[in-house]
């Protein structure tokens, strides 16, 4: 029987012997996401990069037999269901689902990314849709399991996913891979609407082989052990990211090839570079601010600099504090003395320099600076999250004064502030501070290093509005 931290899943799916797609990729994104993987194969595929040339169904009663070979001596705590092939084996799936209990993420295969067609009869899947937790179709399966036209638009996709997830009392996750645009969107629907909506950068790439399989066999992975399916999803789909930003490392076929399934254990990618690849979008809305433009330009407000200074002072207090935590928590000497150094030049260093900038006078923390001083003393459940919800003030802040190092001249009003976030000794420190988060990511398992991600991304979104906060005060104190 199953037990401890590592959960059972069961795939069952056709399988694809160049290994990008199917049961193999099911088990891959099984393993990687720390699941113990199990299968019963439903068909038997000629197929590689370019294309699906024969499909062989196993017989439904031998199906059946798999099943409960399986559910007889083990136990399952998630099913993943992918290609089922004809009637006879959907059949036999939907007699066994009776005798088990488990939730079950359902992709619909209908269709290959080649455009080959995986399933001879699409109504015999409707008895089988109404056993799934969660319904995973790609944008042309979503419309022909409601028969209708594909959409084209995002909000006739999530229109769709409310009236398939209302049809068969499930939640179903609608997935924006195949519109156009720079951005693919996924939301969680159910049937009273949007539970949950994420979006990552589009990564151009052909191979994407199998992406529909990984994606939902993670989704099940995650959620036996989280339980959340909102959650599940945002880990899922960021591993899902991952493995298609890491495709390319592969060589797999002349076609439309894998994804990299095991990025996280031996993949070249450095995963700070992707965290920083995965805040483009707030990189670029930081560039766009009022505050920041102004800053450049030096036409910024005497009044709006103080503003920012003075909640910067606030901040800086219990950021000093978190990085002395961090010291408390790290594991070796050279970590610990790096923090606790950091921690003293907060308290020495900048908060001085701001002194020089302030009036006297006090200051209340706003409630952006609430939030994130909240949001650092969250992350603190360990070590590896803590530093990762710290690096955001060291890496946006270099980016910044790096880039606005050139609007810097000798009587710029702002000119000793600038010079501090693009001085050697910063680039120093912020180079050390990704090291000291890539080795810890290192050392962590699948589910921590999603946790320092977001914590991460989180700190970063923090940082947006921090920079953005004085001219919303002034919009608030204009209207009072």
């Amino acid at each position: 029987m199953g037990g401890g931290t590592v959960k059972n899943i069961l795939s069952i799916a056709g399988s694809d012997p160049s290994g990008g797609a199917g049961i193999q990729a099911d088990l891959k994104a099984i393993a990687a996401n720390g699941g113990y993987g199990m299968c019963v194969i439903t068909a038997l595929t000629a197929q590689n990069t370019q294309g699906v040339s024969a499909v062989q169904a196993i017989d439904g009663h031998f199906v059946l037999a798999q099943l409960e070979a399986v559910s007889a001596d083990v136990q399952i705590d998630a099913i993943k269901i992918g290609m089922l092939a004809n009637t006879q084996v959907i059949l036999a799936v939907n007699d066994w689902l009776d005798t088990v209990d488990a939730p079950v993420v359902l992709d619909p295969v209908m269709v290959a990314t080649s455009g080959d067609r995986l399933l001879d009869d699409d109504a015999a899947l409707d008895s089988l849709l109404d056993r799934a937790s969660v319904i995973t179709p790609n944008l042309l399966e979503l419309a022909s399991l409601l028969r209708e036209p594909a959409a084209t638009q995002w909000s006739e996709v999530l229109e769709q996913a409310q009236r398939l997830a209302a049809k068969h009392d499930a939640l179903v996750l609608a997935k924006g891979g195949h519109l156009d645009g720079e951005v693919c969107p996924d939301a969680l629907v159910s049937a009273q609407g949007v539970l949950a909506e994420f979006s990552n950068p589009r990564h151009h790439t052909k191979n994407t082989h199998g992406t529909g399989c990984t994606l939902s066999s993670a989704l099940a992975t995650i959620f036996a052990s989280s339980q959340d399916w909102v959650s599940a999803l945002e880990q899922a789909k960021a591993y899902l990211f991952r493995a298609i930003v890491a495709a390319d490392e592969l060589h797999v076929g002349s076609g439309h090839g894998p994804v990299n399934h095991f990025v996280d254990f031996f993949g070249t990618v450095d995963p700070m570079d992707q965290w920083w690849q995965q805040i483009q979008g707030l990189r670029d809305s930081i560039d766009n601010l009022e505050f920041i433009n102004q800053l450049a330009d030096g036409t910024l407000k005497a009044a709006d600099f103080g503003y920012y200074l003075a909640q910067d002072a606030l901040y800086l207090q219990r950021y000093a504090q978190v990085l002395a935590e961090a010291s408390a928590l790290a594991p070796d000497l050279e970590a610990q003395r790096f923090w606790a150094h950091s921690a003293s030049e907060i308290l020495e260093g900048e908060l001085q320099l701001h002194r020089n900038y302030l009036v006297e006078g006090s200051a209340n923390p706003s409630a952006t600076t609430l939030n994130y001083v909240n949001h650092l003393s969250a992350s603190k459940q360990s070590y590896a999250e803590l530093i990762a919800a710290i690096l955001p003030c060291y890496w946006l802040y270099q980016d910044i004064g790096k880039r606005l190092a050139s609007a810097n001249h000798e009587d710029h009003p702002y000119k000793q502030w600038l010079g501090t976030y693009a001085s050697d000794e910063f680039d120093l420190a912020t180079e050390r501070a990704i090291n000291m988060v890539r080795s810890a990511w290192q050392l962590a398992d699948p589910g921590l290093r999603e946790r320092m991600r977001l914590s991460f991304v989180r700190s970063a979104e923090h940082e947006v509005a921090f920079f953005d906060q004085a001219r919303l005060n002034r919009v608030e104190f204009s209207t009072v």
